[in-house]
C-alpha cells in the first residue's frame, strides 16, 4: 500500500477528479471503472489494487449503477460520508447537465443531436483503456491456477448468456468453498454463510418493501412524487446493463402508466448510452421530457438515491470481510468473475468499435500512449472524440 493510501483525501481533490471523470467518461461502466483504476490506483495511489478489486466485487453484488457506486465507494474510503456524497455527486453531475441540455434540444426540435462522430473516435480508445485496467487488475486478482480457471469459466458462462448475477454468485460460493478444507473444519464456514444469508435476506426484504411502496405511489397519479417513486423503485432493484434498464422502464412508463411512447423511451435509452457518465442518466432525460427541469431533478434523485444508501451501508463491511478466510475466498471468486464480466463486455464493445482500419489505428495508438508513455486516459478519450469528428468529416 502506498503512502497516499493511508491518508485522507480532501473533498476538493475528490470533486475535481470525479467532475473530470464524469465529463469524459464515455463507454459505459467497464470504461468508467478502468479510468477510475488508472486515476486512483496507478496515478494517485489512493487505493491498492486489492482494495479496488474488492470494491468492484461489492458493487456487482448490489443493485444500481456500478460505476457510480465505485465512485461512491472511493469517496467513502478516502473521506468518509462527506467524501461519499461529493464523489458520487460530482461523478453524476456532468452527465446530468449534458443530458438535460440534450433533452431540452429534443423537446424543442424533436430530434437528438448527432454524436456519431464523437463515438466513432472514442470507442476504440475506450477499448485500450479497459484492456490496460484488465491487465493490471488481473495480475492482482488471479492468485493461482484455481482462480484463473474460475475466471475463464465465468467468462465462458457469461458469453453463453448465463445471468450475470448467477455467475457472480456461483463464483463467490466456489471461492468460499475452496477455503474450507484448508481451514481444517467446517463449523466456521456455515456460520459465515448464515450471517451473510441473514444480512442478504434483510437487505432483500427492505428492497422489496421499498419497491412495493414506490409502485403504489407511482400509480397514484402523474406528478413529481409518482415520477420520483417510479425511478426510486428502478434504482432500488435493478441489476444489469442498459438493456435491463430499458425493460424496467418500458414495463412502467410505456405499458403500465402510459406516460411515454416506445419511440420516446428508445430515444431516452440512446441518450444515456451516447453521453458521458452513468447510463442511469436516462432518468434525467425521461424526467425532463415528462415534467421539465423539476421532473429531471426528481427522476435523477430517485434512480441514484438507492446507490448512495447501499454503498453507505455496505462499504464499512469490506475490511471486516477481508479478515475472514471464508469471506476472503468468496470475495476473491467474485473479483475474478467481475473482471471476466468486464472482459466479455470489452470483447462485445470491440465488435462495434473496431469497424475499419482507422479505428484499429486509434485503438493501437491509445494502447501505446497508455502503456509506453503513461498518458492520462481522460485526455486520450477527449483526443479520440476529436479525432472521430475529424475523420467522420473527412471520410
Amino acid at each position: 500500500m502506498t503512502a497516499a493510501a493511508g491518508t485522507r483525501t480532501s473533498l476538493g481533490e475528490l470533486a475535481r477528479l470525479f467532475l473530470k471523470l464524469g465529463t469524459v467518461g464515455f463507454g459505459g461502466p467497464a470504461a468508467h471503472i478502468a479510468m477510475m483504476e488508472q486515476e486512483v490506483v496507478r496515478r494517485r495511489g489512493w487505493l491498492s489494487r486489492e482494495e479496488f478489486l474488492d470494491m468492484i466485487g461489492a458493487t456487482n453484488l448490489i443493485p444500481g449503477p456500478n460505476s457510480t457506486e465505485m465512485a461512491i465507494h472511493i469517496g467513502q474510503a478516502r473521506a468518509g460520508l462527506p467524501g461519499l456524497l461529493v464523489a458520487g455527486g460530482c461523478f453524476i453531475a456532468p452527465a446530468v447537465a449534458i443530458v438535460t441540455a440534450v433533452a431540452w434540444a429534443y423537446v424543442k426540435f424533436g430530434a437528438l443531436p448527432v454524436a456519431g462522430g464523437i463515438l466513432y473516435g472514442v470507442k476504440p480508445v475506450v477499448i485500450a483503456v479497459v484492456l490496460q485496467a484488465l491487465f493490471g487488475l488481473g495480475r492482482t486478482a488471479v492468485k493461482g491456477t484455481w482462480l484463473a480457471v474460475l475466471g475463464v469459466a465465468a467468462a465462458a458462462a457469461t458469453a453463453l448468456g448465463v445471468n450475470e448475477l448467477a455467475v457472480l454468485a456461483a463464483a463467490g460460493v466456489l471461492g468460499a468453498v475452496r477455503t474450507w478444507p484448508r481451514r481444517g473444519g467446517s463449523l466456521a464456514a456455515p456460520a459465515f454463510v448464515l450471517r451473510a444469508g441473514t444480512a442478504a435476506g434483510g437487505a432483500s426484504a427492505a428492497t422489496r418493501g421499498l419497491a412495493r411502496a414506490a409502485a403504489l405511489a407511482g400509480g397514484a397519479g402523474f406528478g413529481l412524487w409518482p415520477l420520483f417513486a417510479v425511478f426510486l423503485k428502478v434504482g432500488a432493484v435493478l441489476f444489469g446493463s442498459g438493456y435491463v434498464l430499458l425493460a424496467f422502464l418500458r414495463a412502467d412508463l410505456v405499458a403500465r402508466l402510459h406516460w411515454m411512447t416506445e419511440r420516446q423511451l428508445l430515444d431516452a435509452i440512446a441518450v444515456g448510452q451516447v453521453t458521458p457518465g452513468p447510463v442511469f442518466t436516462t432518468a434525467t432525460f425521461v424526467g425532463y421530457v415528462l415534467r421539465g427541469v423539476p421532473g429531471a431533478a426528481v427522476a435523477t434523485a430517485g434512480i441514484f438515491l438507492p446507490a448512495f444508501v447501499y454503498v453507505a451501508a455496505s462499504g464499512a463491511l469490506l475490511p471486516r470481510l477481508r479478515r475472514s478466510p471464508t469471506a476472503r475466498g468468496a470475495l476473491d471468486g467474485v473479483n475474478v468473475a467481475s473482471l471476466a464480466l468486464m472482459a466479455v463486455v470489452t470483447w462485445q464493445l470491440a465488435g462495434s468499435a473496431l469497424v475499419d482500419p482507422w479505428t484499429v489505428v486509434l485503438a493501437a495508438a491509445a494502447a501505446v500512449a497508455l502503456l509506453r508513455y503513461k498518458l492520462n486516459a481522460s485526455w486520450l478519450v477527449l483526443g479520440g472524440g476529436l479525432a472521430g469528428l475529424v475523420l467522420r468529416a473527412a471520410l
